[in-house]
């Protein structure tokens, strides 16, 4: 084994910062990628399980889907980071990251099928946890290929491309669960058809770079398990990037988790899942627009701090607009500036994480371990929503904490000392 890394000459392709620009192809190829994971993740969560949920036994279907997904949410967490790191040490011709999102696709739809015709818990839990097991492995590989492919000065402009792809694929999914009719194998084979579709453009030219056998470090089972460790003392700008993102996702889940509670018992909305639906669409969009115009917009002016402290302050803010303002119009002048806020936020520091990554050789499983940040906050921030409500009494309450867990992750983003 060679021990090369990033930024020596004789390092290969695959361990090197790239230089050359991607063509708009491949950048397609790669939203398209995260458009179809995304849809097969979220239409099931939004509809599918919960309908099947209710088909196999009436009675306990909230029992059902918090097993189920819960399960599943566990299987994701140590799924991401460890598809990641085997497709670091991945020497196929292919490259390091094909190899693993067809397998992804390939087990995904497998994983459909079967959750189309479960008709009873095991099943259904064996499909969701399967489906999140290949899902990931796909998702940790593509978001590999933008540190890997992608100069840093033009990474944000494609996190926003990146952050549009995840927006609309659950939009779509939400619309997949909308235009079934109840039909749940249906739903289930639409997801399987738009996740085959949604990968194909990428792997017929994927331009991998490829690592060379004697660069592969050689695997010691305990070596392995060690390095999804990444001490921040000695990575310390990865560490605040790692907290901050979860901080940040933290504030947004809270923000969200309890708008259609909100929406019946404080707003009074007649039609509260509807009024969720048109607040979901405007945060998209905001999201969408917000993406598009900031990523760029780091990518020209050379800073990248600076773009996330300011949307880390306006999604902030959305979450004290809604406190206050306590009507559906106050709320949805709180979505769109959540989807704002949110839609910067998520291209500009997607660019800086990738530029705090500890070594070129294991990009995958570092942004895996990123990745869980952006999971474990679905697990935190109901806790924290069900004691704002509860203890502290009131809804207010719930969106004043969430604004000021905001604010401490956009102050301490300022901890970041190698990003501009």
């Amino acid at each position: 084994m060679i021990d090369d890394d990033a930024g020596t000459g004789s390092a290969p392709e695959a361990l090197k910062e790239p230089t050359t620009p991607v063509t708009k192809r491949w950048v397609s190829s790669v939203v398209l990628v995260n458009l179809g994971i995304n849809v097969v993740i979220f239409a099931p969560i939004n509809v599918l399980l919960g309908l099947q949920a209710t088909a196999i036994d009436p009675a306990n279907k909230e029992a059902i889907l918090s097993l189920v997904t819960a399960c599943g949410a566990a299987v994701a967490l140590v799924s991401n980071p460890l598809f990641g790191a085997l497709s670091d040490r991945t020497t196929s011709a292919m490259g390091r990251r094909s190899p693993w999102i067809l397998a992804g696709a390939i087990l995904g739809v497998a994983s459909l099928l079967i959750l189309s015709g479960a008709t009873t818990v095991g099943l259904m839990l064996i499909g969701w946890c399967a489906l999140q097991a290949s899902i990931n492995a796909a998702y940790s590989s593509v978001t590999a290929t933008i540190p890997d492919r992608v100069p840093q000065a033009k990474r944000g402009a494609i996190g926003g491309l990146a952050a549009m792809g995840q927006t609309v694929g659950i939009l779509l999914g939400a619309v997949v669960g909308f235009v079934i009719f109840g039909n749940i194998s249906a739903g289930y084979i639409i997801c399987a058809a738009a996740l085959a579709v949604s990968v194909i453009p990428y792997l017929l030219k994927p331009n991998d770079p490829h690592l060379p056998k004697e660069y592969r470090k050689p695997f010691a089972l305990g070596t392995f398990f060690k390095s999804f460790w990444i001490n921040p003392a000695k990575h310390p700008d990865f560490g605040w990037a790692w907290l901050t993102r979860l901080i940040m996702n933290v504030g947004n889940q809270m923000t969200i988790v309890y708008l259609l509670f909100y929406l019946t018992d404080v707003v009074k909305y007649p039609d509260p899942a509807g009024g969720v639906l048109i607040l979901t669409g405007t945060y998209a969009v905001m999201v969408i627009i917000s993406a598009i115009i900031f990523g760029p917009m780091s990518d020209k002016s050379g800073k990248r701090k600076i773009y996330v402290i300011f949307s880390s302050v306006v999604v902030s803010s959305s979450a004290l607009i809604i406190a206050i303002f306590q009507t559906f119009p106050g709320a949805m002048v709180g979505a769109a500036v959540l989807g704002f806020g949110f839609g910067a936020y998520l291209a500009v520091d997607f660019a800086l994480l990738t530029m705090v990554l500890p070594s070129a050789r294991e990009r995958a499983k570092d942004m895996g371990v990123i990745n869980i940040a952006n999971s474990l906050p679905q697990v935190i921030a109901p806790a924290l929503a069900l004691f704002a409500v509860t203890v502290l009494g009131s809804y207010t309450a719930l969106f004043v904490v969430a604004a000021g867990i905001g604010l401490v992750g956009a102050f301490l983003v300022r901890n970041i000392r190698s990003v501009p």
